[in-house]
């Protein structure tokens, strides 16, 4: 028996296969000693699973049945399997040796840390930090999501800025590590997200328990980032908007709800105009229908979002109003953002 908690690394696999034939061999090398590598597919049609069954016999699989989006496909896998940790791991996610020991040992010290991420940098420009988690991630009055080291489009190079092991707000679905009875215990992903701030709806979740979400700088990741969704697919524009409006609709205090969704629709609206101006035609078109697919299930939405919020751990919840800062200041890096509101 093991002195170290079991840990199970779960990859999603969708027509991945490039992908788990490029970063799966550096998962399986990892050195942790108590630790099954798990892929759990859903419904691959690029023949994922004959790869895996010919060239990774020893790694686990799990079948979703079909494509129930990234949400949902974990639900159903992380129902099978028995660990004290996971470890939720994209295919495009290239990892080191020695990465997983660090978080383990950090989320061991605390029965309040719930979940945490790595440091994720660029897999492509390694000295830079990947826009999807960076050093952590953090989450505005108006839902507006940003991290340490990347805000809106401006990523920041590593130059050791970010070497303190820290509490967030939200931690990356690209690494995510969480203790499996937290997951359980809060109900797993909420399935309706599909894809996109999934992880930052359970964060906040955690947090209005009073649990923690911690950054780990002793363990750094590569991501390529996009593997699924391209940065200008208007179908990822549509499930960020409608995302987040399910996110605070969900999350935050009823009592400053409806002030803080209207402030969103006419900041959408903002940024659908700005589309418009652009020619991203598409891009403007998927707010729209975001908004129009948000009121249409607005009571299902709001039916779940009757949160305590007297415990709420409101460590990388940011006061102030990160577009303010951003466009009409100025203020493109997280350290000018420090004595802001």
């Amino acid at each position: 028996m093991s002195d170290f908690p079991s840990v199970a690394v779960i990859i999603l696999n969708w027509n991945g296969k490039d992908y788990l034939e490029k970063f799966l061999p550096g998962v399986v090398r990892s050195s942790y000693s108590n630790l099954r590598v798990i892929v759990a597919d859903n419904a691959s049609t690029d023949q994922s699973v004959v790869f895996l069954r010919t060239s990774f016999p020893k790694v686990e699989i799990i079948l979703n049945t079909s494509n129930e989006g990234f949400a949902a496909g974990y639900n159903t896998a992380l129902a099978q399997i028995q660990s004290d940790y996971f470890v939720l791991l994209n295919s495009d996610v290239e990892v080191i040796s020695g990465w997983i020991e660090p978080v383990i040992a950090l989320m061991e010290r605390d029965p309040l840390i719930a979940a945490a991420q790595p440091k994720i940098k660029s897999y492509q420009h390694k000295d830079r930090f990947e826009h999807a988690g960076a050093a952590g991630g953090y989450i505005d009055r108006f839902g507006y999501t940003f991290c340490r080291g990347r805000i809106f489009d401006t990523v920041e190079e590593d130059c050791g800025q970010y070497e303190s092991a820290s509490e967030i707000f939200w931690a990356s679905g690209a690494a995510f590590f969480i203790k499996s009875t937290y997951w359980k215990s809060i109900g797993g992903f909420d399935a309706d997200f599909y894809a996109h701030m999934e992880e930052i709806d359970l964060c906040w979740r955690l947090k209005n328990k009073g649990y923690k979400v911690m950054y780990c700088p002793a363990s750094t990741v590569y991501h390529i980032g996009g593997g699924t969704l391209q940065t200008e697919s208007p179908f990822k524009t549509y499930l960020n908007f409608r995302n987040n409006l399910i996110l605070l609709t969900k999350n935050l205090d009823p009592q400053k709800r409806i002030f803080i969704l209207f402030i969103r629709f006419w900041l959408d609206f903002t940024s659908l105009l700005k589309f418009v101006a652009d020619g991203k035609f598409q891009h403007a078109l998927a707010i729209s229908k975001a908004h129009r697919s948000f009121l249409t299930n607005i009571q299902r939405n709001w039916s779940k979002g009757t949160p305590d919020v007297s415990s709420f751990n409101n460590t990388g919840f940011y006061t102030g109003s990160i577009v303010w800062q951003y466009f009409i200041k100025g203020r493109k890096y997280f350290k000018d953002l420090m004595h802001c509101p």
